[in-house]
């Protein structure tokens, strides 16, 4: 369940609104000035803060600006002022939506799932990719390069650089590595990790550079 908070010192507003995001399943709260509402906010976890400009107190702007210096929480402005200025002062101080008030509770609940699909889609997108030194791997589409340049991989080489580059400066050794890429129960030997390693340096590493997979004598290999 998603966590709304409501900073609004128009409590029959924030009644309305409360009441509307509770039948569709979600957790509100609110508070009626920016002091107690930039506590609230900074206290505690939330999915998004809905947060008025004109406020007792503090007012949204400065919240939101405080806000930004300790936290990522997505903020949408309310505001019965839709003056230019307004709608840039509120983005400026790090609000990610801003809709003026009188609104249509489906056009706030509208803009809400937008902004939700916009955060999933980011974050899945920078979990997808993963960056080591000059390596650049993406793991939805498969795609690796190295400063910028495509380096074309087999399956099994994608997999295995998958596993140094999600697990950087840790030590692999040869069986977690057949586990890891050719499963446990693979009848394969010890000995295909060292040529794979070797396909992987062949294709990774720059002429005359230490390569970015080191070998650990002993233990197994490590990239760092």
């Amino acid at each position: 369940m998603k966590r709304i908070l409501i900073i609004e010192d128009e409590k029959s507003l924030v009644r309305f609104i409360q009441l509307e995001l509770e039948h569709e399943h979600f957790y509100v709260r609110g508070a009626y000035d920016g002091n107690s509402g930039l506590q609230l906010a900074l206290s505690e976890e939330w999915d998004l803060i809905l947060l008025d400009i004109m406020l007792p107190g503090l007012n949204g702007v400065e919240v939101c600006r405080r806000i930004r210096t300790m936290k990522k929480t997505p903020v949408i402005m309310l505001t019965a002022r839709d003056r230019l200025e307004d709608r840039v002062s509120g983005l400026d101080s790090g609000a990610d939506d801003y809709i003026a008030k009188p609104f249509d509770i489906e056009e706030l609940l509208a803009r809400m799932r937008a902004l939700f699909r916009r955060i999933e889609m980011a974050d899945r997108q920078s979990h997808s990719i993963l960056t080591f030194r000059e390596v650049t791997i993406d793991m939805d589409a498969r795609i690796v390069t190295r400063s910028g340049v495509p380096v074309e991989l087999t399956k099994r080489e994608f997999d295995l650089l998958a596993v140094f580059i999600k697990h950087p400066n840790l030590v692999q050794t040869r069986d977690m590595l057949l586990d890891l890429v050719w499963g446990y129960d693979s009848i394969v030997e010890t000995n295909v990790v060292d040529v794979y390693v070797r396909y992987l340096r062949n294709k990774l590493d720059a002429p005359g550079e230490e390569s970015i997979i080191q070998t650990v004598r002993g233990m197994g290999y490590v990239m760092r």
